[in-house]
């Protein structure tokens, strides 16, 4: 292991028992983005660059950022007063041990483990590109008109939701107009019409 590998994965693992164990909601997400671009620099660092560049443009670039905005707009500033550990975390933490044991234990002795393993294909950026631009041009057009749809159907439904909403509102204002108008006018009654 590298000195660059080994500290990018204690910053990675600190980042991730961050999100864990903090109680603001919004700090919760910030060490989660933190924890996933320590994944995407270990995939660069290994050598899998489209890997690492997918792992930036869509989970640090695209879910993470839309976790902050959905914890951002839907949640109060306010920190919950529930523990952060659950009551049961020792049992859990004694069993995800066991887990990791067995597994850990089942790939050594695997017959996978001692064979050689064969030479890692050159799968570069570019290499990849090429092949997205040239032999499989097509699914690609698929998969973007696919997403496009998708992304008008979204647009479609949101204006329906928004388009019902003011309707509902008004009808909400509207009663509480009539009482005003209504006091209005039996004031004046009893002033004999006089403003």
């Amino acid at each position: 292991m590298s000195v660059p590998f080994i500290v990018i994965a204690v910053l990675m693992l600190l980042a991730a028992a961050a999100a864990m164990s903090w109680r603001n909601l919004v700090h919760c997400a910030l060490s989660l983005v933190v924890a996933l671009a320590g994944l995407a620099a270990i995939y660069l660092n290994l050598g899998a660059q489209f890997v690492g560049f997918a792992q930036i443009l869509v989970y640090v670039g695209a879910v993470a950022i839309l976790i902050v905005f959905a914890v951002l707009l839907t949640r109060s500033g306010d920190t919950p007063n529930q523990a952060v550990l659950a009551p049961g975390w020792l049992t859990g933490i004694v069993v995800a041990a066991i887990v990791f044991a067995t597994i850990g234990w089942a790939v050594l002795h695997s017959a996978g483990a001692h064979k050689e393993s064969p030479p890692a294909p050159a799968a570069t950026v570019k290499n990849i590109g090429d092949a997205l631009m040239t032999r499989y041009v097509l699914p690609l057009e698929v998969i973007g008109l696919l997403l496009t749809a998708a992304m008008i159907g979204a647009v479609v439904i949101a204006m329906r939701e928004e388009a019902k909403n003011p309707a509902s509102s008004r009808r909400e204002s509207a009663p509480s107009e009539k009482p005003e108008r209504t006091d209005v006018r039996r004031s004046e009654a009893g002033n004999g019409g006089q403003p």
